[in-house]
């Protein structure tokens, strides 16, 4: 007979016994998997607003949505066993410059899961507690993302051991997080009250998206600087290559979604011109993230031909893909171009594509106990 106290015992990483039903250790359970419920949520999100009215798809995208927020809620869980019994180890991720940038990935997923709230999830759970979640949602992310936002880069500057050449796209984990919150801010103005509310949580938006966008300025030649100099990153890191689409999407979508709630929060002066740069700055962010896009999708290829592994890192093939769909999906709203849709639904069937194989091979790697096991 298998009783509760043994199943904690083994659970939480205790000594082991004769059990039924073997349950994974959270020992290792690092922030890096918080990576699954952003690139979940997204498809939900990204999929529901596509301009391609597919039977059935509003319904699939609502499921996954959820299906992401009871993720959220039972990675939230154990991660917290993870801090109450393996401070150790949490000690050690926070100390590790490879571990700690993923802490931006658990604010990404509270606001990945809240704008979905406003979104796929709306008809699930009804426009009212839509709204209460996705602002709860949205307080917490923002929050621990500006934390973290500091804290990290902090963490690297004092304490971590950088090398040269050891530059990661993982480094844009903790700046990414604001732009997030800046374009989720714009989906909450509406439901506040006309006047000094609107325009706070608006401007306040502006100042996030000029937050990650400063930072990731500051990153990203550090990356590619990285390449050029030290080649290829090695193949278990490869797919890390796609975490740069994650600003250069998300910016563009904040931006667009930004000019789209303007009018009701600022000045028509202002709400016009703010218009005119969500067409501005998009065009050719998202014309720089196709570049990348077929860049890293090269350097996958190769690392594929040469055996690439599958590892939590696939994740990253999932979320910025998404906001690059979302980026598109808002260009199109705004320019009227039909070629923006279509590059939407193209980028949206790679993300289908992309969430279904990451998440078959993390429940196999999960039930065979291999995602779950020190690093050697």
């Amino acid at each position: 007979m298998v009783t509760v106290a043994q199943a904690r015992s083994r659970l939480f990483g205790g000594p082991r016994r004769s059990l039924a039903v073997r349950l994974p250790s959270v020992r290792e359970l690092g922030p890096n998997w918080y990576a699954a419920v952003m690139g979940t949520a997204i498809v939900g999100t990204a999929g529901d607003a596509l301009p391609a009215r597919v039977p059935g798809l509003h319904t699939a995208c609502a499921a996954v949505w959820a299906l992401s927020a009871v993720f959220l809620s039972v990675l939230l869980a154990a991660r917290a066993a993870h801090w109450i019994h393996h401070r150790d180890r949490a000690r050690a991720h926070l100390l590790d410059p490879a571990v700690a940038p993923f802490y931006g990935c658990l604010s990404m997923a509270l606001l990945a899961v809240g704008v979905g709230a406003l979104s796929a999830g709306r008809g699930l759970i009804g426009a009212h507690p839509a709204v209460i979640v996705a602002g709860v949602l949205f307080a917490a992310g923002t929050a621990v993302g500006l934390v973290v936002a500091v804290a990290v880069p902090y963490l690297m500057v004092v304490h971590h051991k950088v090398t040269p050449g050891t530059a990661s796209p993982v480094w844009l984990l903790p700046v990414v997080a604001p732009m997030v919150s800046a374009s989720f801010g714009p989906l909450l103005v509406p439901h506040l009250p006309a006047g000094q509310g609107r325009e706070a949580l608006l401007l306040a938006s502006y100042a996030m998206f000029g937050i990650s966008l400063l930072a990731t300025l500051l990153i990203l030649p550090v990356v590619f600087a990285r390449l050029v100099h030290h080649g290829p990153l090695p193949l278990a890191l490869t797919p890390a290559l796609f975490l740069v689409l994650g600003p250069l999407g998300q910016s563009t979508t904040a931006v667009n979604k930004l000019a789209d709630v303007a009018p009701v929060a600022i000045d028509a002066p202002y709400a016009h011109g703010l218009g005119a740069l969500a067409v501005v700055y998009g065009v050719p962010v998202m014309g720089f993230a196709l570049l990348w896009l077929t860049l890293a999708g090269a350097m996958v290829v190769r690392a594929a031909r040469a055996g690439l592994p599958f590892t939590m890192s696939w994740w990253a093939f999932t979320f910025p893909v998404g906001t690059c769909v979302t980026g598109a999906q808002t260009l199109a709203g705004h320019t009227g171009l039909v070629a923006y849709e279509w590059l939407a639904i193209g980028l949206y069937a790679f993300l289908a594509a992309a969430w279904l194989a990451a998440g078959a091979l993390t429940v196999r790697g999960v039930l065979r106990g291999e995602l779950l096991t020190a690093r050697r």
